[in-house]
């Protein structure tokens, strides 16, 4: 039988549990909305960027206990989120990838906010995986160039580079009325 302080431990424990997971919820009800928006932006899918998400959670939860008083969970979710992307990608870079529309045939102009998203989709996923998440964290989500060169693990420097480098390619695609502010 547990003796008067190995109870209060305990109990002590399920109390510390219960605030964790309460925080965890109110961290998941703010974060998701904008979690998924940015796997969306960098896989064009929902349902991946919702199963993205959700892996990105879990994997948070795993390590709630050890980060919820400590880390930045904002950036922290990004890593997570953008290293799920990665590893996403790298488990399907030898799949087969399915279009709707045959490359060589050209692309319809931007009449409309659909077409432009469209339009803009496509461009953006004609980048390498790490320029995308670079021109989505940067400019998408408005993060400094040192908070994404510390989100992808990478020098300012090279954050700064590929960004210009991706930009180049996207107003190459999309013609030079593109611009970024």
């Amino acid at each position: 039988m547990p003796g008067a302080d190995q109870v209060t431990a305990i109990v002590s424990w399920w109390r510390d549990r219960a605030v964790r997971d309460e925080e965890f919820t109110a961290f998941v009800a703010a974060a998701t909305p904008r979690l998924r928006r940015t796997a969306y932006l960098m896989c064009r899918d929902w349902h991946l960027a919702q199963d993205l998400t959700q892996l990105t959670l879990a994997r948070m939860y795993a390590s709630w206990a050890r980060i919820w008083r400590t880390a930045d969970l904002e950036a922290y979710s990004r890593r997570v989120l953008m290293n799920a992307v990665f590893d996403q990608r790298r488990r399907r870079s030898g799949s087969e990838v399915v279009l709707a529309d045959l490359p060589d045939r050209p692309a319809p102009a931007a009449e409309s906010t659909m077409d432009l998203h469209v339009t803009l989709m496509r461009a953006l996923a004609s980048l390498p995986v790490k320029d995308q998440a670079i021109v989505v964290l940067r400019h998408w989500e408005d993060h400094s160039v040192e908070t994404v060169a510390e989100i992808l693990g990478v020098s300012a420097s090279a954050v700064k580079m590929r960004s210009m480098r991706a930009l180049g390619r996207l107003r190459e695609h999309l013609g030079e009325d593109f611009a970024v502010r």
